[in-house]
């Protein structure tokens, strides 16, 4: 492992929960064909507690983690608003300070960045 970034494209990991599995897998696919994200990760059955309009929910939900690099995340974030059933969806960037530089590489190749 190593630093192995671009620069001028650091990779990002984006983070966001989902109604159930068969949704996260549905915005991982068009994320994925849409080069947005190079690939995502679908966790289901996960709890999610938190407060809505003043009332403390708890959910079950699916986790969906996307990589992409810095220069996608503004598509990948408005497209993810654009098919993303919830009001609000969950959206956290974070910041990859290390990672193996080939799969580094392949994430940057996989979203428009290696042609």
């Amino acid at each position: 492992m190593n630093g192995g970034l671009h620069a001028g494209d650091p990779v990002r990991l984006v983070l966001t929960t989902c109604p159930d599995e068969a949704v996260a897998r549905s915005l991982a696919l068009a994320l994925v064909e849409e080069r947005l994200a190079a690939c995502g990760n679908v966790v289901p059955g996960i709890a999610s507690i938190y407060r809505w309009k003043g009332s403390i929910e708890t959910e079950g939900e699916a986790l969906l983690l996307l990589k992409t690099t810095a220069g996608r995340v503004p598509a990948l974030s408005e497209r993810l608003g654009e098919l993303h059933p919830y009001d609000v969806p969950e959206l956290l960037e974070l910041e990859v300070e290390r990672g193996a530089t080939a799969y580094l590489r392949w994430v940057v190749e996989e979203t428009g960045g290696g042609s």
